[in-house]
């Protein structure tokens, strides 16, 4: 006999979506939604704020873990490892914005999926090196960038890091989705090994790296028709220029 399910805890769902959307502050956002999911379950306010402060308690040398890291960048990066990581770049001559990335790319699907995802991410890895070396690369072949080129690069270089550590820790069989997968598949009746679901990650993480690679190969493709473009221009005007002085001073 099956037993009816309370969806009314989605609600929470729906409370997040509205408040990102309306843009309220986050803070206040997760707290309603929370508070809203535990109404709904019919906890009552004493045993949500109980919830709430043990997550507290739990949780507390998060942003300590966090924080100690960014001060490290921080200095670093004051520094100057932005600029020494745009000239260590400039110097290989063949290296591109999009063959870097995708050797970011590989470097950071190989790493998440034995679940070091804590070696790559776009404060301590992608703002102050990775970034800057696509764009030193991309310098050192077409001079000095304009900003709209500029932005976009370090897009690539944050969306690259999004789909290895996305795609490359659905390998790694500890992983909390998988964890999760499986029992919610027990749940329904379903008995599966994590190592499967871990296994059938893999077909998934080497299309989007045949996926996202080739999106950085045609990233080099129309750098080189935009910046290449520019730089014929005032080379072809300065020979023209040059043939009209020739011509009247003959």
């Amino acid at each position: 006999m099956q037993t009816a399910v309370n969806l009314w805890p989605l609600i929470g769902v729906a409370v997040i979506v509205a408040g990102f959307v309306l843009r309220f502050n986050p803070m206040l956002i997760v707290a309603a939604a929370a508070i809203a999911t535990g109404l709904a379950a019919g906890f009552t306010p004493q045993h949500i704020l109980a919830a709430i402060g043990t997550g507290f308690v739990k949780t507390r040398n998060i942003p300590l873990i966090i924080l100690l890291p960014l001060a490290v960048i921080g200095l670093l990066e004051r520094h100057g490892l932005r600029e020494r990581a745009q000239l260590w770049i400039g110097n290989i001559k063949a290296a591109t914005a999009g063959r870097l990335l995708i050797v970011y790319l590989l470097v950071r699907e190989l790493t998440a999926a034995v679940g070091l995802t804590g070696l790559g991410g776009h404060p301590q890895m992608v703002r102050p090196l990775i970034a800057p070396m696509a764009e030193g690369a991309t310098e050192n072949r077409f001079g000095k960038l304009p900003d709209a080129i500029r932005f976009r690069l370090r897009a690539f270089a944050a969306a690259t890091d999004n789909v290895g550590l996305f795609f490359g820790e659905d390998i790694f069989v500890a992983f909390g989705a998988i964890v999760l997968m499986v029992t919610l598949l027990k749940e329904a009746g379903v008995s599966v090994e994590p190592i499967h679901v871990a296994l059938w990650g893999i077909p998934t993480a080497i299309c989007a790296f045949l996926i996202h690679s080739t999106r950085l190969w045609l990233l080099d493709r129309w750098l080189e028709r935009e910046l290449g473009g520019a730089q014929a221009e005032p080379a072809a005007n300065g020979a023209q220029t040059g043939a009209a002085r020739a011509g009247d001073e003959a």
